[in-house]
């Protein structure tokens, strides 16, 4: 029987039930496509365990410096190559010129470095950059304007606020849906994880060990459900339970197979017909070593469920990290968090002044 046929007495007696036993009892969503037959998600409640961290002397920098030493080789890319060509120089047409490569190369692509080089040829025409420094101040502003243009992340307002996470493989989606869970539970909220990836191989007992060490509770079926009916379990015990944040893990698949875009579709789909307006944010995960392919991913996700923002991970191990301007200038899609180390607490907030200053100094 679909969720549509219970009344609302018979909900509350389940949501009960489910707290008291751990067990998720909604039904399957009533969309034809999912499995009305699937057997209900189970809500793990394991108790938190104790993260070890190998480096506690790397915690004791400060957060600037912190990210600034991640962010290195993007710096030497983008600053260190401005001092090679301008230190010394008259600052000209000519030295744009090779800033224009610099900057194509570091993946801010072609149409954002344009706009930035375009702005400042104005200057150089209004005799207002003196030498190399003023040029990397005024470059930095540009990026922070390009950063500033992007639309805010939803506000947490409801409740349960249903987030969806989305990437291809191997860009370190679970394991950033457990920082991010980690990082929520540390402002006070109470978290509820959703393996709705349940296509790839110890998917779900990989993000089970997360639930655990942040001590959360977990929705998960067995290896091969329905995603979609996990989903929309997650957000009935979410709902059931009072937490603030349910965030559901989907499975990775690459942006040019339509019927695995089709599946997140249908996702989305069945999570708003459990709670309306869900999910409030569907944040897609990036690899920053890909560079542009990080961008044409975003165009491609963002046309199949409309992305609310996105996480940039891997920034410490490249030079690529310009992508992040790139995916701000074409896509105007807000950078929730950037992934700068292996460490709980190296998934951070972005902040575009505190970029920008970790790259030029």
């Amino acid at each position: 029987m679909g969720i549509f046929g219970f009344g609302r007495k018979k909900k509350q007696q389940q949501a009960d039930q489910a707290i008291e036993t751990g067990q998720s009892q909604a039904p399957v969503a009533a969309e034809a496509a999912v499995d009305e037959a699937a057997p209900p998600a189970a809500v793990s409640d394991a108790p938190a365990t104790s993260v070890s961290d190998p480096a506690p002397e790397a915690r004791k920098k400060g957060l600037l410096a912190r990210l600034a030493e991640r962010l290195g080789k993007t710096r030497e890319k983008i600053s260190g190559s401005i001092d090679k060509i301008a230190i010394g120089r008259k600052i000209d047409d000519e030295v744009l010129d090779e800033l224009e490569e610099v900057l194509v190369t570091a993946d801010l692509g072609v149409k954002t470095t344009a706009e930035l080089i375009g702005g400042l040829r104005g200057k150089v025409r209004r005799k207002e950059l003196a030498d190399a420094e003023a040029l990397k101040g005024a470059l930095r502003a540009g990026i922070e304007e390009i950063f500033g243009r992007t639309a805010a992340p939803p506000a947490m307002t409801a409740k349960p606020h249903v987030i969806m996470v989305v990437g291809v493989n191997g860009v370190g989606k679970t394991t950033t849906i457990g920082k991010l869970a980690s990082h929520l539970s540390a402002q006070g909220k109470k978290v509820m994880l959703g393996a709705a990836d349940t296509f790839r191989a110890a998917a779900a007992e990989q993000l089970e060990i997360w639930a655990q060490r942040v001590g959360c509770p977990i929705v998960r079926q067995k290896e091969g459900a329905d995603p979609s009916a996990v989903a929309y379990d997650t957000v009935e015990a979410a709902v059931g339970r009072g937490v603030d944040v349910a965030i559901i893990d989907t499975a990775g698949r690459l942006h040019t197979k339509v019927n695995l875009m089709d599946e997140l579709r249908k996702i989305h789909r069945v999570i708003g017909k459990k709670m309306d307006g869900a999910p409030h944010e569907v944040i897609l995960v990036l690899d920053a070593t890909t560079g542009q392919n990080a961008l044409n991913q975003a165009k491609m996700f963002n046309e199949a469920v409309q992305l609310t923002g996105l996480i940039l991970t891997k920034l410490d191990g490249t030079a690529k990290g310009g992508v992040a301007v790139a995916i701000a200038g074409e896509l105007k899609l807000p950078i929730c968090y950037v992934g700068v180390g292996e460490h709980l607490d190296d998934l951070r907030p972005f902040d575009a002044r505190e970029f920008a200053e970790a790259i030029f100094g």
